[in-house]
């Protein structure tokens, strides 16, 4: 695929969200892309070169569509990156990149806490269904994962800071720990967006964002990307992944996308600041089990995270109270203006509990067996969302 160089390269990131893939449009002049619905697009009057499984010419929406197209030149200048691959889902982007880096008697390591979707593929779906060998390993144990990996692994996958503990992995650790063994490293960049981290600057040959979330910001349209600057392998994934399974990205979306990442760093920038300061609150709130937020001195992998996360630490903040699931779910209705909802990214809070019946809970640390909450800083005004935490846990009790 030809790709087209970032123009605002050099600038500051809030600079490039503005202005990468925007332009003129050809045809009105107007200062917005326009939307295009079209799922085809007129062929060259000569087809003896067209080869219909390729997304060098637009020609059919699961090819490629021109919102996706300048959706993904923004996306790639965030992240200071060569190419960048948006489809319809984070998830859908999680696949694409491993359906096509894997095959049968391949060996992955992955983490023990891990998105849900992660957790499914490489816990259950890829070794039966494909034969790919999984092996779940505690990230922050550096000697766990040298253990860990052998002559036949392929890939490790990371998140950091993790869904849902947000606990810290130290990437250019494990990068050059799978490097030294052959292996290639992703990074699934969620919880800190591009803004705070960049995981191909640390070692990453890939790197995943759920643009649902942050990039996004609104809660309103669903989108993945595979950032990377290995061009052959993007190549393959839109061939492979792209156009041969069809999680292709909406035009809408793609667009409701576009539009939301031009403010990104200026929320991101709000969120990183409120979340620091309720994360320190609640550290002194009682019965407040623990809080876990990468921002904090007291947190284990707070070093770590100021290495690598370089304007702030996120805008998710894990952490546990003194109450049972029920009370724990009656502490989240009571809120009245965090939202009681799953995601996370938004403009607005959102709250949600992760029950100690979870398949997973064994899987974490033990601090996060009871009254465990993952908790999305939106952009209210960080003492009005103090004031309803604090209400919300009188009104249980605590």
């Amino acid at each position: 695929m030809a790709r087209k160089q970032d123009k605002f390269s050099g600038y500051d990131i809030t600079t490039r969200a503005i202005h990468t893939g925007t332009d003129y449009d050809q045809e009105t002049g107007a200062v917005r892309r326009p939307l295009h619905m079209a799922n085809s697009f007129r062929l060259p009057d000569d087809l003896s070169k067209v080869n219909y499984s390729s997304t060098d010419l637009l020609m059919y929406a699961r090819n490629g569509n021109p919102n996706q197209q300048w959706l993904e030149e923004k996306i790639a200048s965030l992240h200071g990156a060569d190419d960048a691959i948006v489809l319809a889902s984070g998830v859908g982007a999680l696949h694409a990149l491993f359906w096509t880096l894997l095959k049968t008697g391949d060996h992955v390591v992955y983490p023990k806490v891990s998105y849900m979707a992660v957790y499914r593929m490489f816990h259950e779906l890829f070794n039966r269904k494909f034969g790919v060998e999984t092996d779940m390993v505690d990230m922050t144990n550096l000697d766990a994962v040298r253990r860990t990996i052998k002559s036949d692994t392929r890939l490790v996958h990371i998140e950091t800071p993790d869904n849902p503990t947000c606990c810290v992995t130290d990437i250019a650790a494990i990068a050059e720990i799978a490097h030294q063994n052959g292996a290639l490293l992703s990074v699934d960049n969620t919880f800190a967006s591009p803004l705070n981290q960049n995981p191909l600057d640390l070692g990453a040959d890939f790197v995943v964002e759920s643009m649902t979330k942050f990039i996004n910001g609104h809660g309103d349209a669903q989108g993945g990307a595979i950032i990377s600057n290995d061009l052959e392998a993007m190549d393959r994934i839109r061939y492979e992944a792209q156009v041969n399974v069809g999680a292709v990205i909406s035009p809408f979306n793609a667009w409701q996308i576009f539009r939301g990442s031009v403010t990104f760093p200026l929320r991101m920038e709000r969120i990183n600041k409120s979340s620091l300061t309720i994360a320190k609150w609640l550290e002194q709130r009682e019965n407040v089990t623990f809080v876990s937020y990468p921002g904090l001195k007291s947190n284990p992998g707070y070093k770590i995270a100021k290495k690598q996360m370089k304007n702030g630490f996120g805008g998710v903040i894990s952490f546990g109270v003194n109450a049972d699931d029920k009370s724990v779910e009656r502490f989240c209705a009571a809120l009245k203006i965090v939202t009681f909802a799953v995601s996370l990214g938004h403009d607005e809070s959102l709250i949600f509990p992760q029950p100690s019946y979870d398949e997973r809970i064994n899987l974490y640390p033990e601090k996060f067996h009871r009254g465990f909450i993952r908790f999305s800083v939106g952009l209210e005004d960080p003492n009005d969302i103090i004031l309803d935490l604090d209400q919300a846990l009188k009104d249980i009790g605590i």
